[in-house]
């Protein structure tokens, strides 16, 4: 199967500039993906446009990946209804540094060429505004402009507007394909469906300065069944930096996918093939194999093998019975989130410590003292994951029980988990 089938296939291809894609992606060529830094971290729709590139990298093709220092303090217009905030030249600096980390270390383990990290402030900080206006700007038509859709919706709407500043996004992202063609050759720009418009001028850029035909390739927007864009959750969006979207939240986020989504997200964000995709289609939904092949993967790529296999190990204990007390604090911390839990003082647990049937009475447990009492002397209270049998009303935990020092799991029965966090 070629690059461009597999691509089709996946269905990883929403537009192409040119009709014979096949052909052109049958020999091995330069392309590349831009971002620009205007957050600290890469989100969930991201992927998409990372994946196609690691397809491609498999296949044999030269992957460039961009990270626009010099677009990230201008602020793409594409799919935003109001201006973005400009920022400063030290966070765009720092944004910048993070996201090539976070792109490193996403095509750390697979096979092809080495991808190349640029940044488009290499020739972008140097332009003089006369020269890019009489070398640049003369090659773009106003009217022609303004119909792309990464302005059109800003342009028409009176309350908003659009200035000058991100009108001239596009004449940028057009020449940052200009002069990779230049230094490296690049032949293909891919992003995801929004960019189409940038991706569009830059290919008539590249034709009507070099008299070169290259070419834009757009992915799907990462969207559920519904249409709705993806890569939101009730908290905000998923972030790749573990700062802002632990490890575990993320992969909890991609463990819960709709039964209606998991086929396609395992197409476009992952690296399996077909029959394996379409066995995990035809499993039963009540297995959710799909869904944890689709998180342990994007896990694995994002975060590394071994915070996934801490992962694994933490939702084992949680969910299978097991003994939580080598299971992390910060894990503990995103898995229980949703827990009903409390916090006391330090001072409970000192001394002879904190009497069992109190912390269930009032972390909600057991609604009464009386309850706490009967649940205890029929064996269905554990503490830290390890039951205490049929213990006494008198059991108490002391600051030596406590998960790194701060954290204390009550389990009523087998999956009914509550927290006690110390301050």
């Amino acid at each position: 199967m070629g690059a461009f089938e597999e691509l089709t296939w996946r269905g990883l291809v929403q537009q192409t500039t040119a009709e014979n894609m096949a052909e052109v992606l049958a020999t091995p060529l330069t392309m590349y993906v831009g971002c620009d830094p205007s957050a600290p971290s890469l989100h969930a729709g991201n992927l998409v446009p990372l994946m196609l590139m690691t397809h491609l990298r498999r296949a044999g093709h030269q992957v460039i990946a961009l990270v626009g220092g010099a677009t990230g303090m201008i602020g793409d217009p594409s799919g935003k209804s109001s201006e973005r905030k400009l920022l400063g030249t030290d966070e765009v600096s720092g944004n910048t540094r993070k996201l090539s980390e976070q792109i490193a270390r996403f095509f750390g383990n697979d096979e092809g060429p080495p991808v190349k990290m640029v940044d488009n402030l290499e020739w972008l900080g140097g332009l003089t505004l006369l020269d890019f206006l009489r070398d640049i700007g003369k090659h773009f038509a106003v009217n022609q402009m303004i119909q792309r859709d990464s302005v059109k919706q800003r342009f028409e709407s009176r309350e908003e507007g659009i200035s000058y500043t991100e009108f001239s996004y596009m004449l940028l992202q057009a020449y940052d394909f200009l002069e990779l063609f230049r230094r490296h050759g690049c032949r293909l720009q891919s992003g995801a469906s929004d960019q189409w418009g940038n991706i569009v001028s830059g290919v008539d850029l590249v034709r009507r300065i070099e008299g070169k035909t290259v070419y834009g390739l757009t992915t799907p927007l990462l969207t559920d069944a519904s249409g709705k864009k993806y890569g939101k959750s009730e908290k905000g969006a998923v972030y790749l930096d573990p700062k802002l979207t632990s490890a575990y939240d993320f992969y909890q986020f991609w463990l819960n996918t709709a039964d209606a989504d998991v086929g396609r997200f395992l197409r476009w964000l992952s690296v399996r093939p077909q029959e394996e995709i379409e066995s995990f289609e035809a499993s039963p939904g009540g297995e959710r194999l799909g869904q944890r092949a689709l998180a342990q993967d994007l896990t694995r790529r994002v975060h590394g093998e071994a915070e996934l296999a801490r992962i694994l190990r933490a939702n084992e204990a949680l969910f299978g019975g097991g003994d939580l007390r080598g299971v992390p604090g910060d894990l503990l911390d995103s898995a229980l989130t949703a827990a009903p839990s409390i916090t006391v003082p330090r001072g409970r647990f000192d001394g002879e410590g904190a009497l069992v049937v109190d912390l269930l009475t009032e972390v909600g447990a057991c609604p009464s003292k009386s309850d706490a009492r009967r649940q205890l002397g029929a064996g269905g209270i554990a503490v830290n994951g390890v039951s205490l049998g049929t213990a006494s009303v008198e059991t108490k935990v002391k600051a030596s029980d406590l998960i790194d020092g701060r954290l204390l799991v009550l389990r009523r029965g087998k999956r009914n988990n509550y927290v006690i966090r110390v301050a």
